[in-house]
């Protein structure tokens, strides 16, 4: 990148369209609840989100529970446990995290940062909202049906999710795949909303390579889960079908208890495919704003610009379409032809070059920095670790050697939970501290936040490693009971009972986060408006927190990229992008 002086900066463009009246609420209904305000909505999303990600974290201690001291507690039988696996992988991947970093951060940072008044649709953004709801209180609901939620995994795999022999095979699995159906409904709304957004919405000088790469990760990510979600989609609506009015998409002829069943025709292995097309995006749809946000606070805690912007902006590009080219690395064990279980290890291969050029660009940009270990860094730092560690297992499970004797063993589990466990969830705290404080006006406790870090961070690898160990051993993933196995020593029972202690201490740290952030609601510092001393354009508001309409009578007006720190020459360390330019000596000498 070539370094240009800060004050040398094209002119803007005038503005090429009349602004668009906002709606303005009538009641207080209006105001808090059946808002149109994305900012509202955003935190109706985090809140609902936050709630049934609580539901999910539970169900991990009772797994662990059952795991780490088998036979202890008699309320979880074989059953229950199956069911937990599948309620609290779905809620955490999907309903907790996509929801989060789409509908939360999504809503909440898109129009502030692009300088926008609020969403183009802000009506259907509201909808959207609404239908994700009922889709939370839909899956929640399978907990009191007869027969309990499903316990078919949470990747759902016919023809196991709609037989008699499995849990929640009769309420559970319909309610599941409608709660499926409702979520993508709503994301849909919401997603539209982001990308017109951030197409059409952008304030004057805000252009493509000067949108921060928090949007650009967001962005990207709601593109690709506009074309991933359908695959989704039209399995789940398939297999309803399949449960509710016997046809036969996925279920092939079968015999169930002696009788022959009126199944006959279908391919289970298409159900793997649509939900591995889907399934594989996934990993990325939460990722990729993972890698915006984390890009923006590294820069800002740093105090240094982004090394090579353009070449980021191209590899959230790129690993977004080369991530609908892998999702088979999921299915070696299915019965693929090998020919095809080698293209789609190369691509795995090939999607990791991207990757990693994004994992330089952080160490580059923290290189010589002026590095302040802020609650927020610290969360970014921990997730580049966590990320390239889990990366790594991720490049093993790529190649069909190693993936096929590793399948199914708790070396899956905690590769899995490495990459779409931990690195999100750091960077979704690192967030929240991050940008709490324009939220609600209130710095989040100082001391509070490092204990809660350095108990997840250290917590979370004591937690998965020994897991990457008793996976290499061979323990099998989703048993109720491991048991006195030959090939299985003593050790193990002796980890897993260590991996549960340390799985309830890391629970309780999220506790102390959740306190954290209702007492400084009331009691935390003051803030003002931009304590980061940050460039971006939400810190620039003239409230905080942002009123409705975000910028006054007048939008703000981009000089400049995101991420001028430490510019030789300037006044101070930073410079905002709607701080004009200094007028050159001419200017200056020429005027009156």
């Amino acid at each position: 990148m070539v370094d240009v002086p800060y004050d040398r900066i094209a002119d803007v463009p005038p503005a090429e369209v009349p602004e668009v009246e906002l709606y303005h609420p009538k009641s207080w209904w209006t105001q808090y609840v059946f808002s149109q305000d994305a900012k509202v909505i955003a935190i109706q999303y985090s809140l609902t989100a936050t709630a049934i990600g609580l539901v999910a974290l539970v169900l991990s201690w009772l797994m662990r529970l059952q795991l780490g001291f088998p036979g202890t507690f008699s309320f979880i039988d074989a059953n229950q446990y199956l069911q937990f696996i599948t309620m609290h992988g779905m809620i955490m991947v999907i309903y907790l995290l996509t929801a989060l970093f789409l509908g939360g951060f999504g809503n909440y940072l898109i129009p502030l940062m692009v300088g926008a008044r609020d969403m183009v649709f802000p009506y259907v953004n509201m909808l959207s909202y609404w239908v994700y709801l009922l889709a939370v209180l839909v899956l929640a609901s399978t907990f009191f049906v007869p027969g309990g939620p499903t316990g078919a995994g949470w990747t759902l795999y016919p023809p196991q999710a709609i037989l008699s022999g499995t849990p929640g095979q009769d309420w559970g699995i319909i309610l599941m795949l409608s709660s499926l159906i409702l979520f993508i409904i709503g994301f849909t709304m919401g997603g539209l909303n982001y990308v017109v957004t951030v197409l059409q919405a952008r304030t004057r000088g805000m252009t493509l390579m000067r949108m921060p790469l928090t949007v650009w990760g967001i962005f990207t990510a709601t593109v690709m889960a506009l074309l991933a979600f359908p695959a989704l989609f039209v399995a789940s609506v398939m297999m309803l079908f399949d449960r509710v009015l016997g046809t036969s998409f996925f279920m092939p002829a079968l015999v169930e208890m002696g009788q022959q069943m009126k199944y006959g025709g279908g391919s289970p292995i298409l159900f793997q495919h649509l939900f591995w097309f889907f399934g594989h995006p996934e990993v990325y749809i939460v990722a990729l704003p993972a890698f915006g946000i984390v890009s923006d606070l590294i820069s800002t805690h740093a105090r240094k610009n982004i090394f090579g912007y353009r070449m980021m902006v191209w590899a959230i590009v790129a690993i977004g379409a080369l991530s609908f080219i892998v999702w088979a690395h999921h299915m070696y064990v299915s019965g693929m032809h090998p020919h095809f279980g080698f293209f789609f290890a190369t691509t795995t291969l090939i999607i990791a070059i991207p990757t990693a050029i994004k994992v330089y660009n952080w160490v580059l940009t923290l290189w010589r920095g002026d590095i302040h270990l802020t609650v927020p860094m610290l969360f970014a730092l921990g997730f580049i670790i966590t990320f390239v560690n889990g990366g790594l297992t991720g490049l093993f499970l790529g190649n069909v050697v190693v993936d096929v004797p590793l399948s199914d063993t708790m070396f899956v589990v905690a590769h899995f939970h490495m990459v779409m466990g931990v690195a999100p969830i750091m960077v979704v705290l690192g967030a929240i501290y991050h940008w709490y404080p324009k939220v609600t006006g209130r710095m989040l406790d100082d001391w509070m936040g490092k204990f809660h870090f350095w108990v997840t961070f250290l917590g979370a690898y004591l937690i998965f490693f020994p897991m990457h160990y008793i996976g290499l051993l061979g323990v099998p993933r989703r048993y109720h009971e491991i048991g006195e196995a030959a090939f299985i020593p003593s050790s193990t029972h002796t980890l897993n009972a260590f991996i549960t202690v340390m799985a309830l201490m890391v629970g309780f740290a999220q506790m102390v986060f959740l306190f954290n952030l209702v007492w400084s609601y009331f009691k935390g510092r003051p803030s003002g408006g931009n304590p980061w001393r940050a460039t971006t354009l939400e810190w620039q508001t003239p409230e905080t927190p942002p009123g409705h309409g975000n910028w006054g009578k007048e939008l703000p007006v981009v000089y400049r990229w995101a991420y001028d720190y430490s510019v030789p020459g300037a006044e101070q360390d930073f410079i905002p992008q709607n701080q004009p330019p200094r007028p050159t000596r001419a200017v200056q000498e020429a005027a009156p």
